[in-house]
């Protein structure tokens, strides 16, 4: 009889050599990988609150978890940050119901 192995969670960032920059002025984090751009995460933040606007991951990468990888990064970067967030982009509630994990940082907008 085998021992049944522990849960193992959904890896959520599967790509290897992601850099993630960001450009405060424009409200805007940007996803490479190596030197091509993939796609942006735009936000607005205000009094320890980001709003997150929209997530957009040009068409030849999409359907490969790159912007699962996007958002994971960011959220991770403003739980570092202690930040909360109001998710309005569709794509970042929709996160958010698969990686529960992250819904203690959603604040009701105001």
């Amino acid at each position: 009889m085998t021992a049944k192995q522990p849960h193992q969670p959904v890896e959520k960032i599967v790509h290897h050599g992601l850099r993630l920059d960001h450009d405060a002025s424009r409200g805007r984090y940007s996803l490479w990988h190596g030197s091509t751009f993939v796609g942006f995460l735009g936000y607005h933040e205000e009094d320890g609150i980001a709003t997150i606007q929209h997530t957009i991951v040009n068409e030849e990468f999409g359907r490969r978890g790159y912007a699962r990888a996007l958002v994971t990064l960011v959220l991770d970067k403003f739980r570092d940050e202690g930040l909360k967030i109001i998710p309005e982009c569709s794509y970042v509630q929709d996160y958010l119901h698969r990686y529960p994990e992250y819904n203690d940082m959603v604040v009701s907008a105001s």
